[in-house]
């Protein structure tokens, strides 16, 4: 009888010291001029503030699986300028298990992207349709080397692969771009191609950052500029399939390919115009045979997707065919708009942030706010997967085709230092925390984009992401299931609670 109350009290103390110690909140806090301070509070029994975020007893939601980045050929400029300690510091906080960001998936492009020092294809050779000269000799000087030293450091790593761009021979106005300026070569007269009725085209639209009247692209395309012809087309995704090979010599893993980077944006720089039309038939009848055939290992998502022109996205979505060859969509930059309503019809598709928006090269605090809030709208509105754009540039970031974007890591080409930007941190208050498998359970944004919250859920607890984008100290409060989370936060902050 003594043994069994001594049971019963060890049991109930047990239980009492987890729920004291399930009250303790581990608290971290980034402001410009103080990163990653650390602190500790406790969950209340009352709210102290409005209620922001209502999580309940709810452990159900989206399950996260991967953050990632680019490996773009201006970031391995920019990585070279550094010494071999630094270059392994990077990639250690970068990709390490236990490193600050704990990436474990990587973007590459087949072809030149924007960010390369400027045009190249695998295959240069008109009418090589039996690709005799296809290769990857260009990515093995410069995306190769900058992908091992990341996967040094994480063994696992994946890749997704799509172009910007095919070979200039396969596009029916025989260039890598889809618009002149003074960045390129392309006739002028060819422009009208776009439109097919003279109409104005601007080559500096994709500049245009935030709202681009409401509606991007402003026109669509009238005519796809990859030449619909059977024999193009099968060679087209056959050069998937090798560019997959390739780099599987290497001992990189492609484990998703999409068919087009942002087929919406009609760029000086490497691009490629595709109506719904057009996608359909690539993708239905020729890419997804193709890496049935050859790679069935690799999934097929459609995208990138940048525009929120839902009845155009959808005369792709809709397709049944279509719903059945894809196992998701990479959605980026206006398309995030429409996540809510691309959720609800297709119920059964997977969402990825393939691309965060890329700045303006100024790398500022304030670009960091606008990272934190696009991190945590797009977990919130349920892409599983979140990918960075350039991790380190040097200066200003600027592109061959005259673009200055923002890093994680800006190094000065004249000194030779490096920082971590403000967006590095942004980063690493989910990442470093919200781990494959972590449930998004709540989230609070789009009528309070200035104080975002997200409540997330895994076996460890719960990690609960709070910004603070305002210029005061403001509490809100959030619940967990009977008891309240009171965010007191800092004006102009980045802030993570863990319990």
């Amino acid at each position: 009888m003594h043994k069994l109350k001594s049971i019963a009290l060890s049991l109930l103390l047990g239980s009492m010291a987890n729920i004291a110690h399930a009250q303790k909140v581990t608290t971290y806090t980034t402001t410009e001029n103080a990163a990653w301070q650390t602190g500790k509070t406790t969950l209340s029994a009352k709210a102290e503030g409005t209620v922001i975020a209502d999580a309940g007893n709810n452990t159900q939601g989206v399950e996260f699986k991967a953050w990632g980045t680019t490996f773009n050929e201006l970031d391995w400029e920019a990585f070279l300028l550094l010494s071999r300690n630094e270059q392994d510091e990077i990639m250690r906080n970068i990709f390490a298990p236990d490193g600050d960001l704990r990436f474990t998936h990587g973007r590459v492009s087949m072809n030149a992207n924007d960010y390369a020092h400027g045009w190249y294809s695998c295959d240069d050779i008109p009418g090589d349709f039996a690709l005799k000269y296809f290769n990857i000799e260009h990515d093995k000087r410069t995306i190769i080397p900058l992908a091992k030293a990341a996967q040094k450091y994480c063994p696992q790593l994946q890749l997704f692969m799509s172009p910007w761009s095919p070979p200039a021979w396969m596009k029916i106005n025989q260039d890598y771009c889809v618009l002149s300026s003074k960045y390129n070569t392309q006739d002028p007269r060819k422009d009208y191609l776009l439109y097919m009725d003279n109409g104005t085209t601007d080559p500096d639209e994709m500049k245009l950052l935030g709202d681009r009247d409401g509606v991007f692209p402003r026109r669509l395309a009238s005519q796809d500029y990859f030449i619909q012809e059977p024999r193009y087309l099968q060679a087209y995704a056959n050069m998937f399939c090798k560019f997959i090979d390739l780099y599987q010599e290497q001992g990189l893993p492609i484990t998703k390919v999409m068919y087009q980077n942002e087929a919406y944006s009609y760029t000086p720089y490497p691009g490629c115009a595709w109506t719904a039309e057009g996608a359909l038939r690539f993708n239905n009848e020729y890419l997804h045979p193709a890496l049935t055939k050859t790679h069935p290992e690799v999934e097929l998502w459609f995208g990138t997707i940048n525009s929120n022109r839902l009845d155009y996205v959808r005369k792709v979505l809709d397709d049944k065919t279509m719903q059945r060859n894809i196992h998701g969509v990479g959605t980026q930059w206006e398309c995030r708009e429409n996540l809510p309503e691309l959720r609800k019809l297709y119920p059964n598709l997977r969402f990825m942030m393939s691309e965060s928006e890329c700045g303006n090269g100024k790398m500022a605090w304030k670009d960091g706010e606008h990272t934190f809030f696009l991190i945590s709208d797009n977990l919130g509105n349920g892409c599983d997967e979140y990918y960075n754009w350039n991790f380190i540039l040097k200066d200003n970031g600027e592109s061959s085709w005259g673009w200055t974007q923002n890093a994680l890591i800006q190094v000065d080409s004249k000194t030779l230092k490096y920082r971590y930007t403000a967006e590095y941190y942004a980063y690493k208050h989910f990442s470093h925390f919200v781990t494959p498998g972590t449930k998004i359970i709540a989230y609070s944004g789009r009528e309070n984009s200035k104080t975002p919250v997200v409540v997330f859920h895994n076996p460890k607890g719960y990690v609960v992401t709070a910004g603070n984008f305002t210029d005061s100290d403001t509490t809100v409060s959030v619940k967990v299931g009977t008891k309240y989370l009171n965010v007191k936060t800092k004006a102009h902050s980045f802030n993570t609670y863990c319990f």
